[in-house]
């Protein structure tokens, strides 16, 4: 008895940790671009380059990967800010990438409800952040609060 009493607690904990492990994952390969995308905004806007190439990698993989469930071109953008060899061009790079994601994500007919379109007039730039707070990734902290939000997505 005690031995179908462990067999059955083994078998419910595995379940419950492969559905724990479940909602780890992206559920589209939206969200999955998106979640990379926040490390290196949430890196730039630090002053930092941790962690952005391997981000970057990792987002430009899950665009290969979807199949066309996401525009072509984010692929190459995310390689060409990965491959940046200082925060400058990181930075610029961004842009591109920023202007890409927003569209597609302007393109669903449901909002996230997650993430914020967020604008910088000195830059003439957007970006894709988590939360309501600005954290501009394109001055970082000379100029972290600069910009706006313009919308949710």
């Amino acid at each position: 008895m005690k031995k179908l009493a462990f067999l059955f607690a083994l078998a419910f904990g595995s379940m419950a940790l492969t559905s724990v492990q479940a909602h780890n994952h992206a559920a589209t390969p939206l969200d999955a671009a998106l979640e990379q995308y926040i490390i290196i905004q949430t890196a730039l806007a630090g002053d930092s380059l941790k962690g952005v190439p391997e981000a970057a990698s990792a987002l430009a993989a899950t665009v290969k990967e979807s199949a066309g469930g996401l525009p072509e071109a984010t692929a190459s953008q995310a390689e060409s800010l990965g491959k940046a060899s200082d925060i400058k061009a990181a930075r610029a790079a961004l842009k591109p990438l920023s202007n890409t994601l927003i569209a597609a994500l302007n393109a669903q007919k449901e909002k996230t409800g997650h993430y914020f379109e967020a604008f910088c007039p000195m830059a003439n730039a957007a970006w894709i952040q988590a939360d309501k707070k600005i954290a501009n990734p394109y001055y970082g902290a000379s100029m972290l609060s600069c910009g706006e939000i313009r919308k949710a997505l």
